[in-house]
């Protein structure tokens, strides 16, 4: 019972994805909503896989400095892993989540220098924090409210001095003396003396203009007169003159007037007033913040003298009435049963329900991707679908609770985004790069297009060995032929160091491959390809009429529509014959490829010929509009036969009579 009770101030677990780990929140209300349901107000805590690697890189400098400044025992590689689950960021962003989502307690301390990093993997829901990150400006700052504990914070006791030995120090240097209890007044002496002070006061407050504005009324001035700052400085005016009163009453009042004594509650107004209420119900009592962000014209010490001195007045009881009497109305505590419906993750057993990622499909003999364990009473999907990875019973718990795996994994960073296919807000941008590259996505394909840095694949001498030894298991032309189906590496190394021994018994074969030489070499293959001179790509044609004559070379790149004459010649786009070698109709239609505008070459003008537009005047309108539609497709044309000849009179070719001419 009181493990399902949740009350105000408690950390807690919150789900909100299946697949994703638990957010962990602080509960600041419990309030109830008009339908009924409990909502909680909450603070945020973030984890490392929630922040930027920038950010990840400076709380890594700030481990390292805490592990030398604390003197942390040494731990070994994978207890500095799992450290890194366990470590919180605090934030001052407040949300609302419904208390049915809440899945447990936790504790959330603040990290000091006595405390011993390995103790936080001894206990179960244990977390540490000592930075803040801000959502807003992405920045990690060091906790204001950090406990002073250590060596370089306790005080340095000097020595005790032997008896009879005397004090050397300045006392003077030391410390300033405000007041000598030993003086030659009298306590009703003293009273007196304080009594003209409040007089001076009330009386120098009625010649101020400001003060006579902010006071208009004699009991207000008397009451400002008789605050702390007038009686500290006529206690001062007795010290520096001795105790004498003479001396003292006339530094009260000197030749240009009584002196005028403010503390901080008269100097403020009241919309810096008001300021100072609204910053304070916003941020508490962080003074750094407050001045930084509502009151940047006045001192860290104003605003503290303020403070002390706002909670005497009538306004601070009021406000404390006002919360607790809405305090009253608010929700204690609350009730959450334990959460007890199958995670859709699940990997069910054959003859039963699948899990809503199709997990019910996983093959059989994989592993847990954390611990390499075989057995275990209930499997869970892990990851991206198409890599086929699942965790164990324990394993799965310890992703929901603490946001990784217990050993370091490459496919960590893209299980974190599960099942999900829209991306998460508290993303980072080494997990969205980190992401399998065989997912379907096509908005992530082009952010890798764009991100995309030179790497190198690069194995070592035992994947080699592996890949000749356990070629039976590994199957090389299979997985080329699959490169998206994920390969068992931890069964391959395995079995390898099973067979390893085995195999370097067995000699191994060389075969011996005779070589000719570079000469010989050059010479075959100067016979097979001869050397041919390419003629520049993108020539540009030049527009002359006077060409249309000259054969032209193959088609375009833009694949223009050939014509047909009707007795099956077939005719270019100018209206000459094709060459031997292009295309004709009843050759197949190759399929044009789409030309990047980098690679294209230089325009190509088609220049239309007196036999092209005399071809084109015999297409009917029917046919243009198909052959509009489908340019692909040749076109045939149907010319008219030619015109008869007209019968000509037959003239004599030569005569021997000689041709006059007559005038």
């Amino acid at each position: 019972m009181a493990a399902n009770m949740y009350r105000v101030g408690d950390y807690v677990y919150f789900e909100n994805s299946s697949s994703n780990p638990y957010l962990i929140r602080r509960i600041e209300e419990l309030n109830k909503t008009a339908n009924g349901n409990v909502e909680a107000k909450v603070v945020c805590l973030f984890r490392r896989r929630d922040i930027s690697g920038n950010l990840n890189t400076l709380a890594d400098s700030n481990a390292r400095d805490f592990e030398e400044e604390s003197k942390q025992p040494a731990v070994s590689e994978q207890q500095k892993h799992q450290l890194k689950h366990r470590e919180l960021f605090l934030s001052r962003q407040f949300e609302s989540l419904p208390a049915t989502h809440i899945r447990g307690k936790c504790n959330v301390t603040l990290l000091n220098e006595t405390d011993v990093l390995a103790g936080y993997l001894e206990k179960e829901d244990c977390f540490f924090y000592s930075l803040v990150f801000d959502p807003v400006q992405k920045t990690l700052l060091a906790d204001q409210g950090e406990i002073r504990v250590g060596s370089k914070y306790q005080a340095e006791i000097p020595d005790k001095l032997a008896e009879g030995e005397s004090d050397t120090r300045i006392q003077e240097k030391l410390e300033t003396k405000v007041w000598d209890p030993d003086n030659q007044l009298k306590d009703p002496q003293i009273d007196q003396f304080l009594v003209v002070a409040r007089a001076v006061g009330t009386f120098a407050r009625a010649l101020d203009c400001s003060s006579s504005i902010r006071q208009p009324s004699l009991h207000m001035s008397a009451a400002a007169a008789s605050r702390d700052i007038t009686l500290f400085h006529a206690m001062d005016t007795l010290q520096k003159n001795n105790y004498d009163l003479a001396k003292a009453m006339s530094t009260l009042v000197p030749q240009g007037g009584p002196v005028l004594c403010r503390d901080e509650m008269e100097e403020w107004s009241a919309s810096e007033a008001m300021l100072f209420e609204e910053a304070l119900e916003k941020y508490g009592k962080d003074f750094n913040d407050i001045r930084q962000d509502f009151l940047p014209w006045k001192s860290l010490a104003s605003v503290v003298q303020f403070y002390y001195m706002w909670k005497t007045t009538d306004r601070y009881i009021q406000q404390k009435r006002l919360k607790a009497a809405e305090a009253d109305s608010k929700l204690k505590q609350v009730y959450i049963p334990t959460y007890t419906k199958p995670n859709p993750n699940q990997i069910m057993a054959p003859g039963s329900k699948p899990g809503m990622n199709g997990a019910a499909g996983f093959q059989k003999g994989l592993s847990c991707e954390s611990c390499h364990t075989a057995q275990s009473p209930q499997w869970y999907a892990w990851g991206p679908p198409n890599m086929q990875c699942r965790l164990c019973a324990s394993c799965w718990i310890y992703w929901k609770k603490y946001g990784g795996l217990k050993t370091p994994t490459q496919l960590e960073g893209a299980a974190r985004t599960g099942s999900e296919s829209g991306p998460r807000g508290h993303m980072t941008r080494q997990e969205a790069q980190g992401l399998s590259p065989f997912t379907r996505n096509e908005g992530r394909a082009k952010l890798l297009a764009k991100n995309r840095q030179t790497f190198i694949l690069q194995t070592t001498k035992l994947t080699r060995i592996a890949r000749r030894v356990c070629e039976d298991i590994l199957q090389p032309r299979r997985a080329a032929r699959r490169p998206y189906a994920s390969i068992n590496a931890n069964a391959v190394k395995a079995e390898c160091m099973i067979r390893l021994p085995k195999a370097t018994k067995a000699p191994i074969k060389n075969r011996t491959i005779p070589r000719q030489s570079l000469a010989t070499i050059v010479k075959d293959l100067a016979i097979s390809a001869p050397l041919k001179l390419k003629a520049p790509r993108g020539a540009p044609t030049p527009i002359n009429r006077n060409q249309a004559n000259q054969p032209r070379g193959g088609p375009g790149l833009l694949g223009k529509r050939p014509f047909d004459s009707a007795g099956g010649l077939p005719f270019s786009t100018n209206g000459r014959p094709f060459a031997s070698g292009l295309r004709t109709t009843s050759q197949s239609v190759i399929k044009r490829q789409k030309v990047n505008q980098g690679d294209a070459p230089n325009p190509v003008v088609f220049v239309a010929t007196k036999d092209t537009r005399a071809l084109r005047k015999h297409l009917s309108q029917s046919e243009m509009r198909r052959a509009a539609r489908k340019p692909h497709l040749p076109v045939r044309i149907k010319l008219p036969p030619p015109p008869r000849a007209l019968a000509m009179p037959l003239l004599p070719s030569s005569t021997s009579e000689p041709i006059v001419l007559e005038d």
